[in-house]
């Protein structure tokens, strides 16, 4: 497992980490066994970046990591595992609506009762990086829940602080990152969704500011696995992600990319966190993980040859300004 710096911050991460939604729920039936297993199996391999939330599914996956963490500490290993989780805004529309108040989305008793369930559910005192799950830009001149979080640093209950950027307005992060105000943030950034590029992540990289790649396989589509009679169930949130007649949309798309790929000694999953992992700005990709199977086929992209920059570029072809796609069509 190759490492890469965490940004200008004093420690570097695996570059392949542990997307941990899954596990929580919403991607259909999932056993806490296969879990399990898939966590000890990633960091057996040498994952140090661990990516959760409060929302995934309402603190499960928050708690089979430190199920894993207790027990690989219990047996003796002496591993520096970094966990990242999310606090999402208290009720209301999202993303943020542009008229909401910080300080009713993100109150300081909101955020310190929040950050006391997270660090429980955990079994940590202190966070070793929280995120805010998502934002408006409406809130950028005068960011007050950074100021409450760093207050927070200042008292040893957080590490790291950042977003997950909305992806409705990615790049709402520019300013906060220009300003200091953020430590690391977490964004989509694949060969679909490819505009980042244009100046996140150069930003970013000149900020100091450690950048997470999350959906980097495109919900699945980037996998290759999908075909036109692939189903989701009900409960899988990819049901509504690729409703109406986005699925054979997507089809088409992936089919370039695979003949673009003909001969490169790359499958599409591989070459999909390989170009990710081209972007010098990038610290860590994400991919999700809930089984042993996928935690090995991952994690040993890593130990594959940086991607030419031929290829590199010419992938960039395969750029889609879809926007971002709601419920329904």
């Amino acid at each position: 497992m190759q490492l890469r710096p965490f940004g200008r911050h004093p420690f570097t991460t695996s570059e392949i980490g542990f997307g941990a939604w899954a596990i929580g729920g919403s991607w259909g039936a999932q056993a806490d066994t296969d879990s399990l297993a898939a966590l000890h199996r990633a960091l057996d391999l040498g994952v140090t970046f661990i990516d959760t939330a409060a929302g995934y599914g309402n603190g499960r996956s928050e708690k089979l990591i430190a199920r894993v963490l207790r027990e690989r500490a219990a047996s003796g290993r002496s591993e520096r595992i970094f966990v990242a989780t999310k606090t999402p805004p208290a009720p209301g529309d999202w993303p943020p609506s542009p008229y909401d108040r910080a300080e009713d989305r993100f109150s300081e008793t909101y955020l310190r009762e929040n950050l006391a369930t997270r660090c429980a559910n955990l079994g940590v005192e202190k966070i070793d990086f929280l995120q805010l799950h998502t934002w408006t830009r409406a809130w950028n001149r005068n960011p007050i829940p950074f100021k409450i979080l760093r207050q927070l640093q200042r008292e040893g209950r957080i590490g790291l602080i950042g977003i997950s950027t909305p992806e409705q307005d990615q790049n709402a992060v520019i300013d906060l990152m220009r300003g200091g105000w953020v430590d690391a943030v977490q964004v989509i950034y694949n060969l679909f969704d490819q505009e980042p590029a244009a100046e996140l992540l150069d930003v970013a990289q000149e900020c100091g500011v450690a950048v997470i790649v999350r959906v980097a396989f495109d919900e699945g589509a980037l996998t290759g696995k999908f075909t036109a009679a692939t189903t989701f169930a009900p409960d899988d949130f990819r049901a509504k992600y690729f409703a109406g007649d986005r699925l054979p949309r997507v089809l088409a798309r992936v089919a370039a990319i695979q003949s673009d790929l003909a001969g490169s000694g790359y499958t599409l999953p591989q070459a999909a966190l390989k170009w990710v992992l081209a972007h010098p700005a990038v610290s860590v990709v994400i991919p999700g993980i809930r089984n042993v199977a996928q935690a090995e086929a991952n994690c040993a992209v890593s130990d594959l040859p940086a991607m030419p920059i031929a290829l590199v570029h010419q992938l960039r072809r395969h750029h889609w300004r879809r926007g971002v796609w709601y419920a329904g069509k």
